[in-house]
């Protein structure tokens, strides 16, 4: 495991030692846990984006396929 070095405010720190201590785990874990969720929220916008534009790009087909079915609910014997 690689170790990590940084600066952060005292009142930063402070919060996390108070989060941790409350869930009786150490600092560390805390911090991995929160540095884990950020980088599933991160991949979850990702995956948001790329969803968004892949269902721009096919809007105007699906909208077309639609209006096919439309029709053929108000034409049922066509």
């Amino acid at each position: 495991m690689t170790s990590l070095s940084l600066r952060i405010p005292d009142n930063l720190l402070h919060e996390v030692d108070t989060s941790a201590e409350q869930l009786h785990i150490p600092r560390a874990a805390y911090v991995r846990k929160a540095l884990e969720q950020m980088n599933a929220a991160v991949a979850a916008e990702r995956r948001r984006a790329r969803l968004t534009e892949a269902s721009l790009k096919v809007r105007a087909e699906s909208m077309r396929v639609n209006a096919e079915f439309d029709g053929i609910e108000d034409a049922p014997h066509a």
